[in-house]
């Protein structure tokens, strides 16, 4: 019996196949590594790509920031080295006024507005 298999083994295209391609222990290993460190690793390709897109994302808000803060810093600059600039905005947004000085706040009504 053992003969006949060897006799296969030797004659079948096939079984030689196996035998030096998949039945190679050190291709099982590389194909086994290569599996692991693809899905299953701490630190395999997936979390990588996953962590990648985080930093362009977090490097987007990043600019964003930047060019708000760039924005404000102008405006607040601006703001201190001129008394008219100050006054204006104080005026504007917080309804200050100058001694016997009335300020009136005009309303306006949305649905009117909406209808026409």
């Amino acid at each position: 019996m053992k003969e006949l298999i060897k006799e296969i083994k030797k004659k079948s295209p096939t079984m030689k196949f196996f035998q030096t391609y998949v039945f190679n222990k050190y291709l099982l290993t590389l194909i086994g590594f290569l599996v692991w460190m693809i899905f299953f690793d701490s630190t395999s390709f997936l979390v990588i790509n996953e962590l990648n897109g985080e930093i362009k994302r977090y490097e987007k808000q990043l600019d964003f920031y930047r060019t708000e803060y760039e924005k404000n810093d102008k405006f607040y600059r601006k703001l201190m080295n001129n008394k008219e600039e100050k006054e204006k905005y104080a005026r504007e947004n917080y309804f200050m006024k100058k001694p016997n000085e009335e300020i009136f706040i005009l309303v306006v009504d949305s649905s009117k507005i909406a209808k026409k």
